[in-house]
């Protein structure tokens, strides 16, 4: 029986790539150069979001390009926590763009909304409070300092590192991907879920969607707000079927 879910404004999808026995070691310095330029991708963040602040209290709209470039910073930030240590589902090194980037397999999307409640803008950050005392467990204490103002740029410096429950859990993955040349299915959905729930919190304290983040853990690489991307394979044993339709007669 399958679940009927209403998809959230912010899709997060990723797959699982591969990723190799070691390279996770010095994962740290190959993402330097990242690091370095997301400092000042937030601090652009932050500006942005100020300035939507007052468009959305003026106009009860997001500008659409500014709202472009802060999904494109969340873009970024999220490919390399997942290149990293927030994830470690993958070992091809993460694009120099804020734009989508179809062949990597993470993904981020956040669905443009025409129009923004004026009033929520105040009080975002006081109800997303519930989702914060969950997301300290998930990732650390820096997604708690970070999103509570919704615009303050420490939110990235704590997540992208990989903390909380989240980074012992890749860290266990890491381990046993050492060893055994495998990375454990069900740690990796369950990693999937919580970076997930942390980036709908993400975009909803930022002030792009108006829509209240679900306390639901969706395991796994497929967001259930996307469709399946590639070829679908063949239906798990037992799965019933239609029966083939039958042949016209020859005349």
């Amino acid at each position: 029986m399958t679940e009927n879910r209403t998809p959230y404004p912010v899709r997060v999808d990723a797959s699982m790539d591969a990723p190799s026995r070691a390279l996770w070691l010095i994962k740290w310095l190959l993402l330097i150069p990242h690091l370095v330029v997301l400092v000042f991708l937030w601090v652009a963040f932050v500006v942005v979001g100020l300035i939507a602040f007052f468009a959305i209290l003026f106009t009860g709209s997001y500008p659409r390009s500014l709202f472009d470039f802060n999904v494109g910073v969340l873009r970024w930030s999220w490919r390399v926590h997942y290149y990293g240590y927030g994830a470690n589902g993958t070992d091809r090194y993460p694009p120099f763009s804020l734009a989508e980037v179809p062949d990597y397999p993470a993904h981020l999307d956040v669905a443009y909304p025409e129009r923004l409640s004026r009033g929520l803008i105040f009080v975002k950050w006081l109800l997303a409070i519930p989702h914060y005392l969950v997301l300290a467990v998930f990732v650390g204490g820096g997604l708690w300092l970070g999103t509570r103002g919704g615009t303050d740029n420490g939110w990235d410096n704590g997540w992208s590192a990989g903390g909380g429950l989240v980074g012992l859990l890749v860290l266990i993955a890491a381990v046993v991907l050492l060893f055994t040349g495998r990375y454990p299915r069900p740690l990796y959905d369950f990693v999937l879920g919580m970076d997930r729930w942390a980036l709908r919190v993400a975009a909803y304290t930022a002030l792009m969607t108006d829509r209240y983040p679900p306390f639901r853990l969706d395991m796994g690489g497929t967001d259930p707000g996307s469709f399946p991307v590639g070829p679908v394979g063949p239906p798990p044993v037992g799965t019933p079927t239609a029966p083939p339709t039958p042949a016209a007669p020859v005349r």
